[in-house]
């Protein structure tokens, strides 16, 4: 068995500083936002859901980066989590209660060392240097 969730990491400018939107979820986990496709989503369409679902905010989709992790999870099932790069201004992100214990605003270095994952710290290393590139 397998299954497919999309996300973003998300993020804004403050001060020319790029800061990252974490999540916690309720398991103590560390993140960004993602969850399963539904219906017939595309993996982009449920990426932008789930942001705008767990964090209150809509974003406009890098159309250059996009990673796909691949891990088995501890029940043995296949999960394929892709991630894109999601820009939002102006909008203040709001916790969603049901599935996100509490959200962080950082820059590079905490949110690098607050993620739970080694392989979200290497997609957050990956989007901080395409973006680099963008902004400086």
């Amino acid at each position: 068995m397998s299954e497919i969730s999309a996300g973003a990491i998300t993020y804004t400018i403050e001060n020319d500083t790029i800061l990252y939107l974490l999540i916690k979820d309720f398991h103590g986990n560390y993140g960004f936002p993602k969850g399963h496709l539904e219906n017939k989503e595309t993996r982009r369409e449920a990426a932008l859901r789930e942001i705008k679902e767990e964090a209150g905010i809509d974003v406009t989709l890098d159309e250059t980066f996009e990673k796909e992790l691949v891990y088995i999870m501890p029940n043995g099932i296949e999960k394929t989590s892709v991630y894109y790069l999601g820009y939002y201004e102006n909008q203040t992100p709001v916790a969603q209660e049901e599935e996100v214990e509490t959200m962080l605003l950082l820059p590079y270095e905490e949110a690098y060392e607050k993620l739970t994952f080694d392989n979200m710290k290497e997609v957050l290393k990956q989007a901080n240097d395409h973006l680099k590139g963008k902004y400086e």
